[in-house]
Protein backbone atom coordinates (compact mmCIF):
# COMPACT_ATOMS: atom_id res chain seq x y z
CA UNK A 1 0.00 0.00 0.00
CA UNK A 2 1.31 3.10 -0.79
CA UNK A 3 0.17 6.83 0.61
CA UNK A 4 0.63 9.93 -1.56
CA UNK A 5 2.70 12.13 1.00
CA UNK A 6 6.53 11.39 0.20
CA UNK A 7 7.97 13.27 3.11
CA UNK A 8 11.51 12.64 5.15
CA UNK A 9 12.34 12.29 8.94
CA UNK A 10 9.25 10.18 10.25
CA UNK A 11 10.36 7.40 12.06
CA UNK A 12 7.16 6.96 14.50
CA UNK A 13 4.95 4.58 13.10
CA UNK A 14 1.09 5.98 14.08
CA UNK A 15 2.49 9.23 12.86
CA UNK A 16 3.23 7.67 9.47
CA UNK A 17 -0.27 5.91 9.46
CA UNK A 18 -2.07 8.65 10.93
CA UNK A 19 -0.23 11.26 8.63
CA UNK A 20 -0.72 9.38 5.55
CA UNK A 21 2.88 9.39 4.64
CA UNK A 22 4.39 7.58 1.92
CA UNK A 23 4.87 4.18 3.27
CA UNK A 24 5.68 0.99 2.01
CA UNK A 25 3.79 -2.24 4.22
CA UNK A 26 7.09 -4.09 5.80
CA UNK A 27 4.10 -5.27 8.50
CA UNK A 28 5.12 -8.84 7.36
CA UNK A 29 8.51 -8.22 9.29
CA UNK A 30 5.93 -9.29 12.31
CA UNK A 31 4.81 -12.22 11.15
CA UNK A 32 8.11 -13.63 10.41
CA UNK A 33 9.79 -12.52 13.56
CA UNK A 34 6.40 -13.74 15.57
CA UNK A 35 6.95 -17.50 13.77
CA UNK A 36 10.60 -17.42 14.15
CA UNK A 37 10.00 -17.53 18.08
CA UNK A 38 13.73 -16.63 18.81
CA UNK A 39 14.00 -15.28 22.35
CA UNK A 40 16.26 -12.42 21.56
CA UNK A 41 17.12 -11.45 18.35
CA UNK A 42 19.84 -8.78 16.89
CA UNK A 43 19.54 -7.83 13.01
CA UNK A 44 21.67 -5.22 11.31
CA UNK A 45 21.33 -2.90 8.70
CA UNK A 46 22.95 0.08 7.55
CA UNK A 47 21.71 3.34 8.26
CA UNK A 48 18.81 4.59 7.13
CA UNK A 49 17.25 1.32 6.41
CA UNK A 50 14.09 1.77 8.30
CA UNK A 51 14.92 0.04 11.31
CA UNK A 52 13.51 2.61 14.16
CA UNK A 53 10.30 2.80 11.79
CA UNK A 54 10.00 -0.94 11.79
CA UNK A 55 10.84 -1.08 15.65
CA UNK A 56 8.26 1.23 16.20
CA UNK A 57 5.57 -0.75 14.46
CA UNK A 58 6.51 -3.47 16.57
CA UNK A 59 5.93 -1.74 19.70
CA UNK A 60 2.76 -0.40 17.87
CA UNK A 61 1.54 -3.85 16.94
CA UNK A 62 2.23 -5.48 20.28
CA UNK A 63 1.92 -2.78 22.87
CA UNK A 64 -0.92 -2.63 25.43
CA UNK A 65 -0.41 0.96 25.25
CA UNK A 66 -2.10 0.59 21.63
CA UNK A 67 -4.52 -1.73 22.45
CA UNK A 68 -7.44 -0.91 20.12
CA UNK A 69 -6.06 0.38 17.40
CA UNK A 70 -6.78 -1.47 14.13
CA UNK A 71 -6.67 1.61 12.50
CA UNK A 72 -2.97 1.35 12.28
CA UNK A 73 -2.98 -1.71 10.44
CA UNK A 74 -5.90 -2.30 8.47
CA UNK A 75 -5.53 -3.08 4.82
CA UNK A 76 -1.70 -3.93 5.78
CA UNK A 77 -0.21 -7.45 5.46
CA UNK A 78 -0.01 -8.98 9.05
CA UNK A 79 -3.52 -7.69 9.93
CA UNK A 80 -5.07 -9.52 6.54
CA UNK A 81 -3.09 -12.77 7.50
CA UNK A 82 -5.52 -15.34 7.43
CA UNK A 83 -5.27 -19.48 8.91
CA UNK A 84 -5.93 -22.54 6.49
CA UNK A 85 -8.87 -22.50 8.67
CA UNK A 86 -9.72 -18.59 7.41
CA UNK A 87 -9.10 -17.10 10.18
CA UNK A 88 -6.94 -13.46 11.33
CA UNK A 89 -3.70 -15.48 12.59
CA UNK A 90 -2.06 -12.79 14.00
CA UNK A 91 -5.40 -9.74 15.36
CA UNK A 92 -5.82 -11.35 18.67
CA UNK A 93 -1.38 -10.50 19.00
CA UNK A 94 -2.21 -6.44 18.64
CA UNK A 95 -1.78 -4.79 21.86
CA UNK A 96 -1.49 -8.34 23.94
CA UNK A 97 2.20 -7.15 25.79
CA UNK A 98 3.74 -4.68 27.81
CA UNK A 99 6.75 -3.52 25.89
CA UNK A 100 10.05 -1.55 26.46
CA UNK A 101 11.15 0.51 23.90
CA UNK A 102 14.89 1.92 24.14
CA UNK A 103 16.32 3.70 21.68
CA UNK A 104 20.18 4.28 21.61
CA UNK A 105 20.90 6.45 18.43
CA UNK A 106 21.60 9.92 19.95
CA UNK A 107 24.09 8.27 23.07
CA UNK A 108 26.84 9.94 21.33
CA UNK A 109 29.86 11.53 23.62
CA UNK A 110 33.19 12.22 23.44
CA UNK A 111 33.74 10.94 26.97
CA UNK A 112 32.79 8.54 29.23
CA UNK A 113 31.14 10.75 31.75
CA UNK A 114 28.80 11.96 29.32
CA UNK A 115 27.72 8.86 27.86
CA UNK A 116 27.05 7.58 31.49
CA UNK A 117 24.66 10.37 31.58
CA UNK A 118 22.94 10.04 28.69
CA UNK A 119 22.25 6.31 29.19
CA UNK A 120 20.94 7.03 32.54
CA UNK A 121 18.80 9.82 31.12
CA UNK A 122 17.46 7.17 29.05
CA UNK A 123 16.35 4.48 31.37
CA UNK A 124 15.03 7.44 33.57
CA UNK A 125 12.52 8.36 31.22
CA UNK A 126 11.85 5.11 30.98
CA UNK A 127 10.64 4.92 34.71
CA UNK A 128 9.33 8.66 34.60
CA UNK A 129 7.20 7.21 31.49
CA UNK A 130 5.44 4.61 33.55
CA UNK A 131 4.77 6.07 37.14
CA UNK A 132 1.52 4.25 37.09
CA UNK A 133 3.51 1.64 38.59
CA UNK A 134 3.83 3.39 41.74
CA UNK A 135 0.18 3.08 41.83
CA UNK A 136 -1.38 0.51 44.35
CA UNK A 137 0.23 -2.48 45.79
CA UNK A 138 2.39 -3.74 42.60
CA UNK A 139 6.00 -2.75 44.32
CA UNK A 140 6.82 -2.90 48.20
CA UNK A 141 8.42 -0.34 50.05
CA UNK A 142 11.64 -0.62 49.19
CA UNK A 143 10.97 -1.18 45.51
CA UNK A 144 9.31 2.31 45.54
CA UNK A 145 12.45 3.70 47.10
CA UNK A 146 14.43 1.73 44.33
CA UNK A 147 12.65 3.45 41.77
CA UNK A 148 12.64 7.20 42.83
CA UNK A 149 16.59 6.95 42.54
CA UNK A 150 16.20 5.79 39.14
CA UNK A 151 17.69 9.70 37.87
CA UNK A 152 19.82 10.74 35.40
CA UNK A 153 23.58 10.71 36.95
CA UNK A 154 23.12 7.04 39.05
CA UNK A 155 25.50 4.91 39.81
CA UNK A 156 26.41 2.68 36.44
CA UNK A 157 26.23 -0.05 38.68
CA UNK A 158 22.34 0.49 39.11
CA UNK A 159 21.60 1.40 35.50
CA UNK A 160 23.08 -1.82 34.12
CA UNK A 161 20.13 -3.64 36.07
CA UNK A 162 17.83 -0.74 35.82
CA UNK A 163 15.66 -2.16 32.34
CA UNK A 164 15.51 -5.73 33.74
CA UNK A 165 14.25 -4.60 37.20
CA UNK A 166 11.61 -2.59 35.15
CA UNK A 167 10.54 -5.62 33.28
CA UNK A 168 10.13 -7.50 36.47
CA UNK A 169 7.63 -4.74 37.87
CA UNK A 170 5.73 -4.69 34.45
CA UNK A 171 5.02 -8.30 34.53
CA UNK A 172 3.64 -7.93 38.05
CA UNK A 173 1.04 -4.88 36.97
CA UNK A 174 -0.13 -6.79 33.74
CA UNK A 175 0.23 -10.79 34.29
CA UNK A 176 1.98 -10.96 31.13
CA UNK A 177 5.70 -11.05 30.43
CA UNK A 178 7.41 -8.67 28.51
CA UNK A 179 8.84 -7.58 25.30
CA UNK A 180 12.01 -5.72 24.93
CA UNK A 181 12.98 -3.20 21.75
CA UNK A 182 16.93 -1.74 21.77
CA UNK A 183 17.14 0.61 18.63
CA UNK A 184 20.30 1.39 17.46
CA UNK A 185 22.32 -0.79 20.22
CA UNK A 186 25.81 -0.13 19.06
CA UNK A 187 25.64 3.68 18.54
CA UNK A 188 27.33 4.25 21.69
CA UNK A 189 30.05 1.43 21.00
CA UNK A 190 31.04 3.01 17.99
CA UNK A 191 30.87 6.60 20.08
CA UNK A 192 33.29 4.54 22.06
CA UNK A 193 35.85 3.20 20.16
CA UNK A 194 35.92 6.55 18.12
CA UNK A 195 36.92 8.50 21.31
CA UNK A 196 39.12 6.08 23.19
CA UNK A 197 36.98 4.71 26.02
CA UNK A 198 36.03 1.40 24.48
CA UNK A 199 37.19 -0.73 27.86
CA UNK A 200 34.86 1.66 30.49
CA UNK A 201 31.86 0.89 27.76
CA UNK A 202 32.43 -2.66 27.21
CA UNK A 203 32.23 -3.44 31.02
CA UNK A 204 28.72 -1.05 31.31
CA UNK A 205 27.32 -3.00 28.13
CA UNK A 206 28.59 -6.17 29.09
CA UNK A 207 26.39 -5.87 32.03
CA UNK A 208 23.61 -4.38 30.85
CA UNK A 209 23.00 -6.78 28.27
CA UNK A 210 23.79 -9.82 30.52
CA UNK A 211 20.49 -8.13 32.92
CA UNK A 212 18.40 -7.19 30.24
CA UNK A 213 18.36 -9.54 27.94
CA UNK A 214 20.35 -13.14 29.25
CA UNK A 215 19.04 -13.45 33.20
CA UNK A 216 15.26 -11.24 32.64
CA UNK A 217 13.06 -13.86 34.16
CA UNK A 218 10.29 -11.20 32.76
CA UNK A 219 11.57 -11.48 29.20
CA UNK A 220 8.96 -12.83 26.42
CA UNK A 221 11.28 -11.77 23.53
CA UNK A 222 14.19 -9.54 22.64
CA UNK A 223 14.51 -7.48 19.58
CA UNK A 224 17.55 -5.37 18.98
CA UNK A 225 18.70 -3.33 15.73
CA UNK A 226 22.30 -1.51 15.23
CA UNK A 227 24.90 -1.35 12.15
CA UNK A 228 27.49 -3.70 13.22
CA UNK A 229 27.79 -7.02 14.27
CA UNK A 230 29.94 -6.50 17.50
CA UNK A 231 31.54 -9.85 18.81
CA UNK A 232 29.98 -11.59 21.29
CA UNK A 233 33.11 -11.73 23.47
CA UNK A 234 32.87 -8.05 23.92
CA UNK A 235 29.22 -7.32 25.07
CA UNK A 236 27.42 -10.67 24.34
CA UNK A 237 29.08 -12.74 26.88
CA UNK A 238 27.32 -16.24 27.52
CA UNK A 239 24.12 -15.01 25.49
CA UNK A 240 23.94 -18.08 23.75
CA UNK A 241 20.36 -17.61 22.85
CA UNK A 242 21.09 -14.75 20.65
CA UNK A 243 20.23 -15.19 17.24
CA UNK A 244 22.17 -12.98 15.17
CA UNK A 245 21.07 -11.42 11.82
CA UNK A 246 23.40 -9.52 9.37
CA UNK A 247 23.08 -8.68 5.67
CA UNK A 248 24.53 -12.23 4.50
CA UNK A 249 21.50 -13.79 6.48
CA UNK A 250 18.47 -14.35 4.98
CA UNK A 251 16.27 -13.82 7.00
CA UNK A 252 13.88 -10.59 7.46
CA UNK A 253 15.58 -10.19 3.93
CA UNK A 254 12.84 -7.68 2.42
CA UNK A 255 11.60 -6.42 6.03
CA UNK A 256 14.47 -3.65 5.94
CA UNK A 257 14.72 -1.54 2.91
CA UNK A 258 12.98 -1.41 -0.54
CA UNK A 259 12.78 -4.50 -3.52
CA UNK A 260 13.14 -3.62 -6.87
CA UNK A 261 9.35 -3.97 -7.16
CA UNK A 262 8.67 -1.82 -4.65
CA UNK A 263 10.52 1.17 -5.70
CA UNK A 264 9.71 1.17 -9.30
CA UNK A 265 5.87 0.70 -8.57
CA UNK A 266 6.22 3.95 -6.37
CA UNK A 267 8.26 5.56 -9.21
CA UNK A 268 5.55 5.00 -11.46
CA UNK A 269 2.90 6.57 -8.84
CA UNK A 270 5.08 9.55 -8.60
CA UNK A 271 5.48 9.94 -11.75
CA UNK A 272 9.13 9.13 -12.17
CA UNK A 273 8.83 6.11 -14.25
CA UNK A 274 10.98 7.09 -16.96
CA UNK A 275 14.18 7.41 -14.60
CA UNK A 276 13.79 3.46 -13.57
CA UNK A 277 17.01 2.53 -14.81
CA UNK A 278 18.91 6.29 -13.66
CA UNK A 279 17.72 5.12 -10.42
CA UNK A 280 18.78 2.02 -10.36
CA UNK A 281 22.32 3.14 -11.01
CA UNK A 282 22.41 5.48 -8.76
CA UNK A 283 20.46 3.54 -5.41
CA UNK A 284 20.27 -0.27 -6.00
CA UNK A 285 23.05 -2.64 -5.29
CA UNK A 286 22.63 -3.61 -1.60
CA UNK A 287 21.71 -7.46 -1.04
CA UNK A 288 20.63 -8.94 2.01
CA UNK A 289 21.48 -12.77 2.13
CA UNK A 290 20.33 -14.09 -1.64
CA UNK A 291 17.86 -11.30 -2.47
CA UNK A 292 20.00 -8.91 -4.52
CA UNK A 293 18.19 -5.43 -5.57
CA UNK A 294 17.93 -3.59 -2.43
CA UNK A 295 17.43 -0.28 -2.28
CA UNK A 296 18.07 2.44 0.54
CA UNK A 297 15.00 4.01 1.37
CA UNK A 298 16.04 7.13 2.84
CA UNK A 299 17.80 7.91 -1.03
CA UNK A 300 14.57 6.74 -2.87
CA UNK A 301 12.03 8.98 -0.47
CA UNK A 302 14.55 11.82 -1.23
CA UNK A 303 14.72 11.79 -4.95
CA UNK A 304 10.98 11.12 -4.91
CA UNK A 305 10.22 14.16 -2.69
CA UNK A 306 12.82 16.31 -4.74
CA UNK A 307 12.87 14.54 -8.37
CA UNK A 308 17.04 15.48 -8.76
CA UNK A 309 19.95 12.83 -8.44
CA UNK A 310 22.09 13.35 -5.40
CA UNK A 311 24.10 11.68 -3.04
CA UNK A 312 21.08 11.63 0.15
CA UNK A 313 22.64 9.12 1.97
CA UNK A 314 25.95 10.96 2.34
CA UNK A 315 23.88 14.20 4.35
CA UNK A 316 22.58 11.63 6.86
CA UNK A 317 24.85 11.43 10.26
CA UNK A 318 27.10 8.17 10.60
CA UNK A 319 29.95 8.26 8.36
CA UNK A 320 32.57 9.95 11.09
CA UNK A 321 33.52 5.93 11.81
CA UNK A 322 34.46 5.34 8.44
CA UNK A 323 35.75 8.37 7.05
CA UNK A 324 38.43 7.73 10.29
CA UNK A 325 39.19 3.97 9.49
CA UNK A 326 39.98 4.91 5.66
CA UNK A 327 42.24 7.93 6.53
CA UNK A 328 44.65 6.66 8.97
CA UNK A 329 44.55 2.97 7.69
CA UNK A 330 47.46 0.78 6.55
CA UNK A 331 48.14 1.74 3.17
CA UNK A 332 46.99 -1.16 1.62
CA UNK A 333 43.83 -0.07 2.44
CA UNK A 334 44.07 3.33 0.55
CA UNK A 335 45.53 0.98 -2.28
CA UNK A 336 42.17 -1.02 -2.11
CA UNK A 337 40.67 2.22 -2.42
CA UNK A 338 41.88 3.68 -5.52
CA UNK A 339 40.72 0.66 -7.53
CA UNK A 340 37.43 0.88 -5.72
CA UNK A 341 36.97 4.43 -6.84
CA UNK A 342 38.24 3.36 -10.32
CA UNK A 343 35.10 0.66 -10.15
CA UNK A 344 37.23 -2.23 -9.58
CA UNK A 345 36.19 -5.12 -7.35
CA UNK A 346 38.74 -7.34 -4.92
CA UNK A 347 38.44 -10.32 -3.37
CA UNK A 348 38.81 -11.05 0.21
CA UNK A 349 37.80 -13.26 3.44
CA UNK A 350 35.74 -11.70 6.05
CA UNK A 351 34.28 -12.46 9.46
CA UNK A 352 30.90 -10.61 9.86
CA UNK A 353 31.89 -10.37 13.74
CA UNK A 354 33.47 -6.49 14.20
CA UNK A 355 35.79 -6.70 16.67
CA UNK A 356 36.65 -3.36 17.34
CA UNK A 357 39.65 -3.92 18.58
CA UNK A 358 40.93 -4.50 15.72
CA UNK A 359 40.04 -1.90 13.15
CA UNK A 360 43.11 -0.23 13.84
CA UNK A 361 45.14 -2.77 12.35
CA UNK A 362 43.24 -4.94 10.08
CA UNK A 363 42.45 -4.52 6.88
CA UNK A 364 39.74 -7.35 7.08
CA UNK A 365 38.13 -5.71 10.07
CA UNK A 366 38.33 -2.59 7.93
CA UNK A 367 36.27 -4.25 4.88
CA UNK A 368 33.54 -5.96 7.30
CA UNK A 369 32.34 -3.03 8.81
CA UNK A 370 32.55 -0.86 5.46
CA UNK A 371 30.27 -4.38 4.21
CA UNK A 372 28.06 -4.07 7.51
CA UNK A 373 27.60 -0.23 6.93
CA UNK A 374 26.29 -0.16 3.18
CA UNK A 375 29.77 0.94 1.72
CA UNK A 376 30.66 -2.31 -0.10
CA UNK A 377 28.44 -5.15 -1.90
CA UNK A 378 28.91 -8.67 -2.62
CA UNK A 379 29.40 -9.32 -6.02
CA UNK A 380 30.78 -13.10 -5.45
CA UNK A 381 30.36 -15.10 -2.60
CA UNK A 382 31.91 -18.24 -2.38
CA UNK A 383 33.08 -21.17 0.40
CA UNK A 384 36.87 -22.18 -0.74
CA UNK A 385 39.41 -25.28 0.70
CA UNK A 386 38.99 -27.94 3.26
CA UNK A 387 38.20 -25.81 5.98
CA UNK A 388 35.18 -23.94 3.57
CA UNK A 389 36.39 -20.58 4.58
CA UNK A 390 34.23 -17.40 3.47
CA UNK A 391 35.87 -15.69 0.58
CA UNK A 392 34.12 -12.73 -1.02
CA UNK A 393 34.27 -10.70 -3.88
CA UNK A 394 33.34 -6.92 -3.01
CA UNK A 395 32.50 -3.34 -4.93
CA UNK A 396 31.51 0.01 -4.08
CA UNK A 397 27.56 -0.84 -3.79
CA UNK A 398 26.47 2.21 -6.48
CA UNK A 399 26.95 5.71 -7.49
CA UNK A 400 25.75 7.30 -4.32
CA UNK A 401 28.16 5.76 -2.42
CA UNK A 402 31.11 6.15 -5.31
CA UNK A 403 29.87 10.34 -4.50
CA UNK A 404 30.16 9.64 -0.34
CA UNK A 405 34.17 8.44 -0.70
CA UNK A 406 34.91 11.16 -3.29
CA UNK A 407 33.71 13.56 -1.21
CA UNK A 408 35.48 12.36 1.47
CA UNK A 409 38.77 12.24 0.05
CA UNK A 410 38.19 15.49 -0.79
CA UNK A 411 37.89 16.05 2.06
CA UNK A 412 40.75 15.61 3.51
CA UNK A 413 42.76 18.28 1.47
CA UNK A 414 39.61 20.61 3.24
CA UNK A 415 40.49 24.55 3.75
CA UNK A 416 43.68 25.60 3.00
CA UNK A 417 45.15 21.68 2.66
CA UNK A 418 42.79 21.67 -0.40
CA UNK A 419 44.11 24.92 -2.33
CA UNK A 420 47.52 24.05 -2.06
CA UNK A 421 46.37 20.38 -3.34
CA UNK A 422 44.52 21.96 -6.43
CA UNK A 423 47.69 24.52 -6.73
CA UNK A 424 49.89 21.77 -6.77
CA UNK A 425 47.53 19.92 -9.61
CA UNK A 426 47.56 23.35 -11.93
CA UNK A 427 51.89 23.32 -11.08
CA UNK A 428 52.10 19.47 -12.35
CA UNK A 429 49.81 19.62 -15.37
CA UNK A 430 51.95 23.01 -16.30
CA UNK A 431 55.43 21.67 -15.82
CA UNK A 432 56.10 24.15 -12.74
CA UNK A 433 58.41 22.30 -10.76
CA UNK A 434 59.45 25.34 -7.91
CA UNK A 435 55.59 25.46 -7.22
CA UNK A 436 54.94 21.61 -7.62
CA UNK A 437 57.75 22.03 -4.75
CA UNK A 438 56.10 24.62 -2.50
CA UNK A 439 52.75 23.65 -2.65
CA UNK A 440 53.69 19.65 -1.94
CA UNK A 441 55.75 20.54 1.09
CA UNK A 442 52.62 22.59 1.99
CA UNK A 443 50.18 19.84 1.45
CA UNK A 444 52.12 17.51 3.13
CA UNK A 445 52.76 19.66 6.42
CA UNK A 446 49.41 20.36 6.32
CA UNK A 447 47.95 16.93 6.17
CA UNK A 448 50.67 14.36 7.72
CA UNK A 449 49.13 14.37 10.56
CA UNK A 450 45.27 13.25 9.32
CA UNK A 451 47.04 10.63 7.50
CA UNK A 452 48.38 9.26 11.02
CA UNK A 453 46.91 6.19 12.47
CA UNK A 454 48.24 7.72 16.12
CA UNK A 455 50.65 4.82 16.54
CA UNK A 456 53.56 6.80 16.48
CA UNK A 457 55.10 6.33 12.93
CA UNK A 458 58.49 6.00 12.24
CA UNK A 459 59.58 8.89 9.52
CA UNK A 460 59.72 5.61 7.01
CA UNK A 461 56.09 4.53 7.36
CA UNK A 462 54.52 8.36 7.70
CA UNK A 463 55.18 9.18 4.25
CA UNK A 464 54.08 5.89 2.92
CA UNK A 465 50.73 6.70 4.80
CA UNK A 466 50.79 10.07 2.90
CA UNK A 467 51.46 9.22 0.25
CA UNK A 468 49.02 6.64 -0.40
CA UNK A 469 45.97 9.50 0.35
CA UNK A 470 47.73 11.64 -1.67
CA UNK A 471 47.38 9.42 -4.87
CA UNK A 472 43.60 8.77 -3.57
CA UNK A 473 43.36 12.52 -3.92
CA UNK A 474 44.65 12.29 -7.44
CA UNK A 475 42.19 9.70 -8.02
CA UNK A 476 39.29 11.61 -7.30
CA UNK A 477 40.50 14.92 -8.89
CA UNK A 478 41.70 14.04 -12.14
CA UNK A 479 38.94 11.23 -13.11
CA UNK A 480 37.18 12.90 -15.56
CA UNK A 481 40.67 13.43 -17.82
CA UNK A 482 43.29 10.85 -16.17
CA UNK A 483 43.60 7.19 -15.21
CA UNK A 484 45.67 7.15 -12.20
CA UNK A 485 47.44 3.63 -11.38
CA UNK A 486 49.80 3.06 -8.55
CA UNK A 487 52.60 0.25 -7.79
CA UNK A 488 52.17 -1.74 -10.77
CA UNK A 489 54.28 -4.01 -12.83
CA UNK A 490 55.54 -2.36 -15.63
CA UNK A 491 59.10 -2.57 -17.39
CA UNK A 492 61.37 -4.42 -14.88
CA UNK A 493 60.24 -3.17 -11.81
CA UNK A 494 57.49 -1.19 -10.20
CA UNK A 495 56.67 2.59 -10.01
CA UNK A 496 54.74 4.23 -7.39
CA UNK A 497 52.58 6.62 -9.62
CA UNK A 498 51.34 6.52 -13.17
CA UNK A 499 49.27 9.24 -14.43
CA UNK A 500 47.60 8.54 -17.97
CA UNK A 501 45.58 11.08 -19.86
CA UNK A 502 43.06 9.39 -21.59
CA UNK A 503 43.20 11.95 -25.18
CA UNK A 504 46.97 10.10 -25.85
CA UNK A 505 48.12 13.89 -27.39
CA UNK A 506 48.46 15.13 -23.44
CA UNK A 507 51.02 14.51 -21.12
CA UNK A 508 51.90 11.36 -19.30
CA UNK A 509 53.68 11.06 -15.38
CA UNK A 510 55.40 8.80 -13.58
CA UNK A 511 56.31 9.21 -9.84
CA UNK A 512 58.42 7.38 -7.70
CA UNK A 513 58.00 8.04 -4.31
CA UNK A 514 61.57 7.48 -1.81
CA UNK A 515 62.16 7.89 1.65
CA UNK A 516 65.80 9.02 2.61
CA UNK A 517 67.61 6.04 3.85
CA UNK A 518 70.98 6.03 5.07
CA UNK A 519 71.55 2.79 4.66
CA UNK A 520 72.09 3.55 1.09
CA UNK A 521 74.26 6.50 1.17
CA UNK A 522 71.59 8.90 1.32
CA UNK A 523 72.41 11.76 3.28
CA UNK A 524 70.61 14.81 1.12
CA UNK A 525 66.82 14.86 -0.19
CA UNK A 526 69.18 15.60 -3.23
CA UNK A 527 70.86 12.14 -2.79
CA UNK A 528 67.19 10.72 -2.29
CA UNK A 529 65.72 12.61 -5.27
CA UNK A 530 68.61 11.24 -7.55
CA UNK A 531 67.74 7.60 -6.49
CA UNK A 532 64.32 7.91 -7.47
CA UNK A 533 65.17 9.03 -11.06
CA UNK A 534 68.05 6.51 -10.96
CA UNK A 535 64.69 3.62 -10.32
CA UNK A 536 62.66 5.14 -12.77
CA UNK A 537 65.79 4.31 -15.30
CA UNK A 538 66.62 1.67 -14.40
CA UNK A 539 63.85 -0.17 -13.77
CA UNK A 540 62.04 1.27 -17.31
CA UNK A 541 59.09 2.34 -15.83
CA UNK A 542 58.23 4.38 -19.31
CA UNK A 543 58.42 1.18 -21.44
CA UNK A 544 54.29 0.91 -21.19
CA UNK A 545 53.55 4.30 -21.83
CA UNK A 546 55.64 4.19 -24.90
CA UNK A 547 54.16 0.69 -25.74
CA UNK A 548 50.55 2.56 -26.15
CA UNK A 549 52.27 5.04 -28.24
CA UNK A 550 53.08 7.81 -26.09
CA UNK A 551 56.31 9.43 -27.36
CA UNK A 552 59.26 9.84 -25.05
CA UNK A 553 59.13 13.43 -24.95
CA UNK A 554 55.03 13.24 -23.33
CA UNK A 555 56.21 11.62 -20.88
CA UNK A 556 57.00 13.70 -17.35
CA UNK A 557 59.56 11.62 -15.14
CA UNK A 558 59.35 13.01 -11.46
CA UNK A 559 60.93 11.83 -8.21
CA UNK A 560 59.62 12.90 -4.64
CA UNK A 561 62.35 12.63 -2.03
CA UNK A 562 61.26 12.98 1.98
CA UNK A 563 62.50 13.13 4.96
CA UNK A 564 59.91 13.76 7.69
CA UNK A 565 57.61 16.01 6.57
CA UNK A 566 59.73 17.74 4.23
CA UNK A 567 59.97 16.73 0.35
CA UNK A 568 61.93 17.31 -2.77
CA UNK A 569 60.90 17.37 -6.06
CA UNK A 570 62.46 17.17 -9.18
Amino acid sequence: MYENRAALGYQDFEEVRVGHIFYIDKTDFIREWWEYADKVTLITRPRRFGKTLNMSMVECFFSNQYAGRSDLFEGLSVWEERSPEGEYKYRKLQGAFPVIFLSFANIKAARFAEMEYKITKVISDLYNQNTYLLAGNTLSGNEREYYKNVKPRMGIDEAADAVRSMAGFMERYFGEKVIILLDEYDTPMQEAWLYGYWDDAVRFFSSFFNATFKTNSALERGLLTGITRIAKESIFTGMNHLDVITTTSNEYATSFGFTEKEVFKALDDAGLGEQKQKVKEWYDGFTFGTQTDIYNPWSIVSFIKKGKFDAYWANTSGNDLVNSLVQTGEPGIKQTMEALLQGKSFETELDETIVFGQLGGSADAVWSLLLATGYLRIEKFEQVGRLERKMYTLRLTNMEVERIFEDMVRGWFGGSSGVYYNEFIKALLNDNVRKMNTFMNKVALNTFSAFDSGNRPSDQAEPERFYHGFVLGMVVNLAETYKVRSNRESGYGRYDVMIKPFDKTKKAFIFEFKVLDPDDDEKTLEDTLASAHAQIEEKQYAAELISEGFAPEQIRKYGFAFQGKACLIG
